[in-house]
């Protein structure tokens, strides 16, 4: 797939902020020139963002297939990975239902910073679970939450038991 160029719709939105100016005096135009100027990564981060909720909405109505928006420089890609038709493929297993930390209504984007051979082993999982890697790190982090983690015991990793004689 070819990455979607992003520079015909910021020009549009340039040229509608500058026709709207127009009817301002020389100061208007000025403003608006600038502002174009300085708000083009806000609209294209405003795009691929609608891209992507776009993709998400895409995949859930497709049947294990995925759609998803990749970034290839400044531009975003559309990939399409179509679902497999093995006849010996299982299909994916089907979601968990989503407990009140997973299923607050609203998303959070953050930044995850992975060394290249972890996030290729979570590549490969997320491919081999027939998932994206967002729904597998999801996922991940969801069953981890659900496991009780073990209480500190205040000693370090070495512990010694037993008797001395005196």
């Amino acid at each position: 797939m070819a990455a979607m160029d992003l520079t015909d719709y910021v020009d549009a939105l340039r040229g509608s902020l500058t026709t709207a100016a127009a009817a301002g005096g020389a100061q208007a135009q000025e403003t608006a020139r600038l502002l174009a100027d300085t708000m083009e990564p806000a609209v294209r981060l405003a795009l691929i963002d609608a891209l992507s909720a776009m993709a998400a909405e895409v995949t859930a109505a497709l049947d294990e297939t995925l759609v998803d928006i990749r970034l290839r420089g400044r531009d975003p890609e559309v990939v399409v990975v179509p679902a497999a038709h093995d006849p010996g493929r299982r299909p994916a297993p089907a979601a968990e239902p989503a407990d009140d930390v997973a299923d607050e209504g609203s998303m959070a984007r953050i930044s995850l910073r992975l060394p290249d051979g972890l996030k290729a082993r979570a590549e490969a999982a997320a491919s081999s679970s027939g998932t994206s890697l967002n729904t597998w790190l999801v996922r991940a982090v969801t069953a981890a939450l659900r496991e009780p983690s073990p209480p500190p015991s205040g000693r370090g990793p070495r512990r010694y038991t037993g008797f001395a004689r005196s």
